[in-house]
């Protein structure tokens, strides 16, 4: 049976609460502050290569003969925080979610994981592992001598294509023009990058999604804010 990979999950729990999953941890036990130096020496444990990652303690044995992709519900999608609190609040959150769906086994594909991906990046994923990555609502990191803090730069970009496989996507959306403007910007600079056309956007149905499904965005709608989207496409290696 063919199974929708995006109406599937929406009918699981369109917005769980408390009520509706026991144990489903509630936020304002997980307060931290909305910025932080990704430059700064945080006490992380990192990989020492890919092959040295162990993702079975993010996915338990659904991990076994799967690699992380971002891609679909057979295969492994990771979020990578840098915020403990943060990080711990949607841990706790997946786990109750899992608990709750365990007959179905539903939640299994998902995780997250604290870690710095401005620095780290390339000691969890191989060349071309990844499908899809994305930066949903970023840190706008407002002041100029803070631009260097910034999700996306020339350099981590670069970092981006390795792991990102040949006509994998990279979805972006912000409610800060700016920093809309400086992510397209740099994104198109790059040669193995290209943006999507409105019309392939629309046909795409994440897209769609970008819009409401963190609380980030739930947040803009609220305040009446606009939010802007940007769709790339890792292009193929050129012949040496």
């Amino acid at each position: 049976m063919d199974v929708d990979p995006v109406n599937s999950e929406m009918e699981l729990d369109n917005k769980p609460t408390c009520e509706t999953v026991p144990g489903l941890p509630q936020k304002k036990h997980y307060r931290q502050r909305a910025h932080s130096n990704p430059h700064s020496d945080h006490d992380i444990e990192y990989p020492l290569t890919p092959d040295h990652m162990d993702w079975s303690k993010q996915y338990g044995d659904y991990a076994a003969g799967r690699q992380v992709e971002f891609a679909d519900i057979e295969t492994l999608m990771i979020g990578m925080e840098i915020r403990v609190k943060v990080s711990d609040y949607v841990n706790e959150k997946i786990q109750a979610l899992r608990k709750h769906h365990e007959g179905a086994g539903h939640y299994r594909n998902i995780a997250v994981l604290r870690s710095n991906a401005m620095k780290y990046m390339p000691n969890y994923f191989r060349k071309g592992q990844l499908s899809k990555m994305f930066f949903l609502f970023p840190d706008p990191h407002f002041k100029n001598k803070k631009h260097k803090w910034r999700i996306i730069t020339p350099t981590l970009v670069s970092e981006y294509a390795y792991v990102l496989r040949e006509q994998g996507l990279i979805y972006t959306i912000t409610d800060v023009k700016d920093l809309h403007d400086w992510m397209v910007k740099h994104l198109n600079e790059h040669p193995l990058f290209e943006r999507l056309s409105d019309d392939e956007m629309k046909a795409d149905p994440v897209v769609a999604m970008l819009y409401e499904s963190t609380e980030e965005g739930q947040k803009v709608t609220r305040n009446d804010g606009e939010k802007w989207p940007a769709v790339f496409r890792r292009l193929p290696n050129p012949p040496l």
